[in-house]
């Protein structure tokens, strides 16, 4: 196990992978913060010290599932359907945040985290402990978002078999991620005591692009007919929202009485991403991982219920035997990339 690779893989990938919704949800927490000053009156000077709460717990989280994934394996998974009702939720908050901050209605601002009625009491005269616990609790549930790097890294914490060689995987990765999501926490802090009412509204609308996103993706894992994809088929203008397409789509081999597809696992997606097959006969489709850890490692159909983890340097087989006509969608574990089987008689 090399702990360095490891390192740059969170340096790297992992934590451009897991911005769109972690990040978004740091982002969400500070700008709330920001828009809550303006609308009392503050002035406050907010510091780097959200940021740091934020990731400190993450690191700690992340810490522990490490260690528990260490002792017990693949029983303490996080379930197809907890992370896709989180990452449903997370999108919905970073919704209601810039709802919030662009003022749109006076319901928005109980989306605000805030300390439990008992510790209120206790602090509401230390502001930073006010400020310091929303970003502090965000950053321990990031655990129940976990993107498709992460997921690939919880499958190493497993198959070590041991509790601390666990620890220290998930631990050094979530190091590794880090100093991306602290510039991004940072620069939300700073630009927004310098610009205030003008940078929140462009934070918002940021906002409201990762929360679209999130809950797309979420639609996507949970099989849902109605996305982003889904709408734009619908128009009469074809769209393309999962990457780059052939006309058509590849059509399958017949090998040994089945159809045979592949695909190419890539940093941003998959290639091909658009198939052929015929109904009633069995189809193998192999994930071939060459470039290394990005969302699309995770490889998922969700209406079939399958899910592979695709190491760098794997390939992994999945098949079925569709039953009847129409379009059977693949994604990455997050759902922000994705292709389409069609089925034809």
């Amino acid at each position: 196990m090399d702990l360095w690779v490891i390192f740059l893989t969170g340096l790297t990938v992992g934590g451009i992978s897991c911005m769109a919704v972690q990040g978004g949800l740091l982002a969400s927490t500070i700008t709330a913060r920001e828009g809550e000053d303006i609308k009392e009156g503050s002035q406050k000077k907010h510091t780097a010290w959200p940021v740091a709460a934020f990731l400190t717990t993450k690191l700690f989280a992340y810490i522990l599932v490490g260690l528990a994934l260490g002792v017990f394996g693949e029983a303490l998974q996080i379930s197809d359907k907890v992370q896709v009702l989180m990452q449903f939720v997370v999108g919905i908050y970073m919704l209601a945040v810039a709802l919030n901050l662009l003022n749109v209605h006076p319901i928005f601002r109980y989306v605000i985290i805030r300390p439990p009625r008992f510790l209120f009491k206790r602090i509401k005269n230390q502001s930073k402990s006010k400020e310091l616990f929303a970003p502090a609790f965000l950053g321990a549930m990031t655990v129940f978002i976990p993107c498709g790097t992460t997921l690939a890294m919880e499958a190493l914490a497993i198959s070590s078999g041991n509790p601390l060689s666990g620890a220290a995987i998930m631990g050094v990765f979530t190091l590794g991620t880090t100093p991306l999501f602290f510039l991004l926490g940072y620069a939300t802090t700073a630009l927004g005591d310098t610009f205030r009412a003008k940078f929140l509204k462009l934070a918002a609308i940021l906002l409201v692009y990762l929360g679209l996103n999130s809950v797309n993706g979420s639609l996507v894992l949970a099989g849902s007919f109605i996305t982003a994809q889904t709408i734009a088929d619908a128009v009469p203008i074809q769209i393309n929202l999962g990457g780059e397409e052939d006309e058509g789509g590849v059509a399958a081999r017949l090998v040994n009485g089945k159809q045979e597809i592949a695909t190419e696992v890539l940093r941003n997606g998959y290639n091909p991403n658009s198939f052929r097959v015929k109904a009633g006969i069995p189809v193998k489709l192999d994930v071939i991982n060459n470039e290394g850890y990005s969302c699309a490692a995770g490889f998922t159909i969700p209406s079939l219920g399958i899910r592979k983890n695709v190491l760098p340097g794997e390939k992994k087989s999945v098949e079925f035997t569709p039953q009847k006509e129409g379009k059977i969608v693949f994604s990455c574990s997050m759902g922000m990339y994705s292709g389409v089987i069609e089925v034809v008689n």
